[in-house]
């Protein structure tokens, strides 16, 4: 198999002891690229690291996420649109809004996520977003902007059947599936029988959200096959043909050089 891991964060501090580690587990079980998706200001260095140091492997984003805009957030978007002049990056993202653990900057949020996502149609750059209990209010500010000339994904879906028929008339964006899909009780099971294959893609969220049977503890990109399978159950296809339809749709979104994976490509 051949796995991309659209969104994933092990350039954080939770992996600084094993990465390499870590990295070299998720290269066995089949996984060719990671996407990293940049947090704020601090984290730019980390991000840029372990693209250099894994040039053929780990690919970067550039974004201002937005439990990260606070008061000073013209500062941060600054520093944000510096860094994306530096060097090639496959997205804007992580951004969007969070509404789950803080409502204070709701006006801020909207401004920064506005903002990046004219970066990302002048740059004509897919847009990882993040939407936690603001799905509405994301959609607004895509329409506001220009929803015709963005294309990108909504990190971490985990939605209704009507989230998703809200997200599905954005004919441009996909959905990514983490580990979530594999917790009792929630309805993206359902939800996924109602999604095209050729709109979802794989991702992690490591070190967050680790999928069953390693739930509560450290998400890592090799768990990405507890999700696959789990989505192969949805569309009663194999584990194989899931990992096919989802490295395809990854390299169309971001992509990225057909040079740097390993095999041929579907």
């Amino acid at each position: 198999m051949k796995i991309i891991d659209t969104h994933t964060h092990i350039y954080s501090k939770e992996f600084d002891n094993d990465r390499s580690v870590i990295i070299n587990s998720a290269k066995k079980t089949g996984i060719k690229a990671v996407l990293l998706p940049n947090e704020d200001s601090e984290s730019i260095e980390s991000v840029n690291r372990l693209c250099d140091e894994e040039p053929d492997f780990a690919f970067p984003m550039m974004g201002l996420h937005p439990t990260s805009v606070k008061k000073d957030y013209i500062r941060e978007l600054q520093v944000i649109e510096k860094a994306l002049a530096k060097r090639r990056y496959y997205a804007i993202g992580e951004v969007g809004i969070d509404l789950y653990w803080d409502k204070t900057y709701l006006k801020e949020q909207k401004i920064v996520f506005e903002e990046q996502l004219r970066w990302s149609i002048d740059l004509r750059l897919p847009v990882a977003i993040h939407t936690r209990e603001s799905l509405d209010e994301a959609l607004d500010c895509i329409y506001k902007v220009g929803a015709d000339r963005l294309k990108g994904v909504f990190h971490c879906f985990g939605g209704t059947i009507n989230e998703w028929n809200k997200i599905s008339e954005l004919s441009s964006f996909y959905i990514g599936i983490g580990g979530v899909i594999t917790f009792k009780n929630n309805e993206l099971p359902k939800t996924l029988k109602h999604i095209p294959v050729e709109k979802i893609l794989l991702e992690t969220d490591a070190p967050y959200l680790a999928p069953v049977p390693y739930r509560g503890k450290r998400n890592e990109p090799a768990y990405i096959t507890k999700t696959a399978n789990k989505i192969a159950e949805c569309y009663k296809m194999t584990m194989e043909d899931i990992a096919k339809h989802t490295f395809q749709n990854s390299l169309d979104l971001f992509n990225i050089p057909i040079n740097y994976i390993d095999d041929e490509v579907f």
